[in-house]
């Protein structure tokens, strides 16, 4: 059986809905439209040098006009990451896309997974 979730929104009042197990949950909920409900996943922080680069989530909107977005997601978000760079530091950068790229991958691998559970949804 599957775990659901109920939140209030301002347009549909209290909606019920299945919760992945993937999502982090709704802590702080703020009470919007039954459209923009959303489940997101763990956020995966890629830096470099300890400045945010890229962010990543699982995401899902159910109910968004667009059916495209009722399917499992994974959203990424580039910072607004900018510098000047000597050549060592550019071959770092170059190292931490690599890896960058690496933990992508896996998070495709697992995006994979769950779109096919999902099925023709």
């Amino acid at each position: 059986m599957k775990h659901t979730i109920t939140l209030p929104t301002i347009d549909h009042g209290p909606v019920t809905l299945p919760e992945p197990g993937w999502c982090t949950g709704h802590a702080g909920h703020v009470p919007g439209h039954r459209v923009d409900l959303s489940h997101r996943g763990t956020v995966h922080d890629l830096t470099f040098e300890g400045a945010p680069f890229l962010d990543a989530m699982l995401s899902q909107f159910p109910y968004a006009s667009d059916p495209e977005y009722h399917r499992t997601g994974l959203y990424i978000a580039q910072t607004d990451f900018s510098g000047t760079f000597d050549a060592t530091e550019v071959r770092q950068l170059a190292a931490t896309l690599t890896v960058h790229a690496m933990h992508l991958r896996r998070l495709a691998d697992e995006l994979a997974v769950i779109q096919a559970e999902e099925g023709g949804r």
